[in-house]
């Protein structure tokens, strides 16, 4: 049960050291200990709870495969311990509770909320701040190593260690379904799911009292305005919700799928910050569709025969204001080091599957001969390659590269951080990635294509791959080798789930065998 320390009475009036000196520590190889904040940023806190008339402090944090936890405790219960107890040490949960953490005779954790991340909640209609928190022990006074948001500080601390660059910035464009109806269920005897979308294309020929039409057709989603687009008011109330909780939304659109897909995209940030506001855009999208009595998933493939949802992933390095990813002369104007990145993600890419397309799921998206990027290789504006290097804009600063393959059920802080390890390995190891293939994939001629190495075609593939290349993502501590450990074992528990049980469709094709 969550409980507030009286503690803090001891610490009234204490000056504390900033947050980013004290997770600084001696290095990225030692634990961070417990964080302590200024006075100004609590006090900041306190003038928005003020502000916004708040009553209840929601505190969220990350489990490891990717989905928000939370509790709530009243703004009373903050204010009794000197208006300092959450700060100073922390609130106690049950570790053994979420998925991918603790152990039950070791399940006491504790919380520390950012209070950089406090805005109003933008989904709660009692006035609720939103804090999101980072994880430690309370006995060793250290941060938790399955942490995710802790991977992420430490993969950014890591790259500032290595003085290639000191901050890398990202752009991920999560795609999802807005659904009217979802039904499935697995028991001893049966099977099924059943999915259903008024703007769904299957449904031209529904009695619906009336029928109006105007349903997209299979991949033609992309984009026709109103009434085709049935989800453009939906979606602006989402953005408008999204930014008034500092979510940097730039646009959203329909995307290629029939049946609501979407895609939301937000301004480019930092790797911690942007996986905070992915986090925060998927809680809102979420429950503006329920509160239209509709449901969105991030599922990768949800629909047969039609587009399934990736979460392209734009990513650069800058150091001292200057984008290392651009050279004017270069191909595609990028730099020696951004080809070394790319080097980096192509050589790693199996590895980072097991974290960026995380779902047995995921490989119904990835085949090869469709749509989805499964080609290791890189290109300029060629959307059938795994790396692409927009060139929408000549600016410096938009010089970037995109990795396609990930998909927006995976865990945005580590597979960010996967990434990241892949690329300055690349870098570090000046690793070639190669001639550029400018040409279509996917219509090469057979005897061309073999020579395009493609990624895993399933989960256990990933997963294999993670176990036999993982020293990569190890370096400067990021991921510690019981991250590594729990996420293999815990992944291949779901993919016994799904191997033990008959397809659905398995009756079609066998059953008068």
């Amino acid at each position: 049960m969550p409980r507030v320390s009286v503690a803090a009475r001891r610490n009234r009036g204490r000056v504390a050291p900033s947050r980013t000196a004290a997770r600084a520590g001696a290095g990225t190889n030692s634990r961070h200990v417990v964080p302590t904040f200024t006075e100004d940023a609590v006090k900041k806190v306190w003038a928005l709870i003020k502000q916004q008339k708040i009553t209840v402090v929601d505190l969220k944090f990350n489990d490891l495969p990717g989905l928000w936890q939370h509790f709530s405790i009243p703004v009373e219960e903050v204010a009794q311990s000197a208006k300092e107890g959450i700060w100073v040490d922390g609130i106690g949960f049950d570790g053994s509770s979420i998925r991918g953490f603790q152990k039950i005779q070791e399940s006491d954790m504790n919380l520390y909320p950012d209070p950089s991340t406090a805005v109003l909640d933008p989904v709660c209609e009692t006035p609720t701040l939103s804090l999101v928190c980072d994880i430690y022990d309370p006995l060793s006074k250290q941060a938790y190593s399955r942490d995710p948001r802790y991977i992420a500080r430490k993969a950014e601390a890591y790259l500032k260690k290595t003085g290639i660059a000191d901050v890398s910035y990202w752009g991920p464009e999560p795609e999802f379904f807005i659904f009217d109806d979802i039904r499935f269920d697995s028991t001893e005897n049966a099977s099924y799911y059943f999915v259903d979308s008024v703007e769904g294309d299957w449904n031209t020929g529904r009695d619906e009292k009336p029928n109006l039409g105007y349903k997209p057709r299979y991949k033609e989603g992309y984009f026709p305005v109103p009434p085709h687009d049935i989800f453009q008011e939906i979606r602006s109330e989402i953005m408008l919700k999204a930014r008034a909780a500092g979510v940097p939304v730039e646009k959203h659109h329909h995307e290629v799928a029939t049946a609501g897909q979407a895609e939301i995209d937000m301004r480019y940030s930092t790797l911690t910050k942007m996986a905070d506001h992915l986090m925060m855009l998927k809680y809102v999208v979420k429950n503006v569709a329920r509160k239209h009595n509709k449901v969105a998933t991030y599922m990768p493939k949800p629909l047969f025969g039609d587009n399934g949802s990736g979460m392209h992933t734009h990513q650069s390095l800058a150091k001292s204001g200057s984008n290392l990813f651009f050279d004017k002369g270069g191909y595609a104007k990028i730099s020696q080091m951004c080809k070394w990145y790319i080097g980096g993600l192509l050589k790693h890419a199996p590895a980072i599957l097991a974290f960026a397309a995380p779902t047995t799921n995921s490989y119904k998206r990835l085949v090869p001969g469709y749509e989805a990027p499964v080609n290791l290789a890189y290109s300029a504006r060629n959307r059938s390659a795994i790396c692409r290097i927009p060139v929408y804009v000549d600016y410096p600063k938009s010089k970037r590269v995109e990795f396609r393959v990930p998909d927006p059920s995976c865990n945005p802080y580590t597979m960010f951080a996967a990434c990241l390890m892949a690329g300055l390995d690349g870098i570090q190891n000046r690793i070639d990635p190669g001639q550029p293939v400018d040409e279509n994939i996917y219509e090469l001629p057979p005897e061309k294509a073999a020579r395009i190495k493609t990624v895993p075609g399933s989960l256990d593939e990933a997963l294999d791959a993670l176990e036999q290349d993982h020293a990569f993502l190890l370096k400067g501590d990021v991921f510690t080798k019981d991250v590594i450990d729990i996420w293999i074992e815990y992944k291949r528990q779901e993919i016994d789930k799904v191997r033990l049980r008959p397809h659905p469709y398995e009756f079609y094709l066998y059953f008068d065998a």
